[in-house]
């Protein structure tokens, strides 16, 4: 500054120099509010299944709410690795998601080198529900309950076969706990997709299975199939004469499928808490729930603490069974 200015003119300028300086520094403050454009919601499965369903739901719903569009981009392969990992590696700033489920909280257990930190590499936003599989077998089935399957079970020793979309999947761990919950000896048939189980299933070919709601209902109603109880904790709201497994003769038994949507590790908090309020919003719309209704999808959406205490509590849970059935990393 030039001192040679009068004392009023030079302290002015320095007035002047000082309002420009502040007014950089709140620049920042003032950039516009999170989301400014379009967000990503990769799914880890190819398109056309139930996670694909909910993901397009959750996303109609979102970009409602938020103003910008939520663009679901399917990632499959690698029992949902490939997916997640991409997220994991994704800029956190709030514009890349992950819809993970019940995989994200077995994978650890299942397979020793993950490419990223199961509970390091990832945010937790919310929790969006949970879901039982269903019990079924062949109507041609000697038993038409949990009882009478268990009593034919512990008679027979190793014959009846339960089938699986695969080894690690909900439907074989479902049967694992099952095994070792009941104290039952039964083979396991692993198949490459639900599809091909079931029509193994219905023809007789296996015993039984452990599937979806969505993917069992309308068989169950047709007559092609007989459910014998679900996997949750509680009945099914959409299904209340199917009683629960625990109840029919497995204490303690809880298995279910759940979707939860995470960002990257180091996304900001504000914008974690503008997805989490979005969310809230999403699952509450007529159109989500009554398109999740044959998913038998009971909506359980919390702050970013609940999805995180209740992964870390099944990927424990699952380890035990994991590592007690032998099952071989994939």
């Amino acid at each position: 500054m030039d001192i040679s200015l009068p004392f009023s003119r030079r302290r002015a300028a320095a007035l002047a120099a000082c309002c420009l300086a502040l007014a950089g520094l709140a620049a920042p403050a003032a950039r516009a509010a999170f989301p400014e454009r379009p967000i990503r919601l990769v799914v880890p499965f190819p398109p056309g299944g139930g996670t694909d369903l909910v993901a397009r739901q959750l996303a109609e719903g979102m970009t409602q709410n938020l103003g910008q569009t939520v663009v679901v981009e399917n990632r499959g392969g690698g029992s949902t690795i490939i997916g997640t990992e991409a997220v994991a590696k994704a800029q956190p700033d709030g514009y890349t998601l992950l819809l993970a489920t019940f995989a994200h909280a077995v994978n650890p257990a299942l397979h020793k080198k993950l490419p990223y930190s199961t509970f390091d590499a990832f945010a937790p936003v919310a929790l969006i529900g949970r879901s039982p599989n269903v019990l079924v077998v062949s109507p041609k089935a000697p038993f038409k309950t949990v009882q009478e399957l268990l009593a034919y079970a512990r008679a027979h020793p190793g014959k009846l076969t339960f089938g699986s979309y695969g080894n690690g999947t909900s439907a074989h761990l479902a049967g694992e706990m099952f095994k070792s919950l009941a104290r039952v000896d039964m083979v396991h048939v692993p198949y490459r997709g639900s599809g091909p189980a079931l029509t193994d299933l219905m023809g007789g070919q296996i015993d039984l299975m452990f599937s979806t709601v969505s993917s069992v209902a309308q068989l169950v109603k047709n007559g092609q199939l007989r459910a014998l109880a679900v996997t949750s904790a509680q009945r099914s709201p959409s299904h209340p004469d199917w009683p629960t497994v625990a109840e029919s003769g497995v204490p303690g038994y809880v298995v279910e499928s759940w979707y939860g949507v995470y960002a990257p590790a180091g996304t900001p908090a504000d914008a974690i808490a503008r997805l989490n309020a979005a969310l809230k919003v999403a699952v509450q719309g007529a159109g989500f729930r009554r398109n999740v209704e044959e998913e038998g999808l009971r909506i359980d959406v919390g702050d970013p603490r609940q999805l995180d205490t209740f992964v870390r509590g099944e990927a424990q849970r699952w380890e035990k069974i994991i590592k007690d059935a032998g099952i071989a990393e994939q």
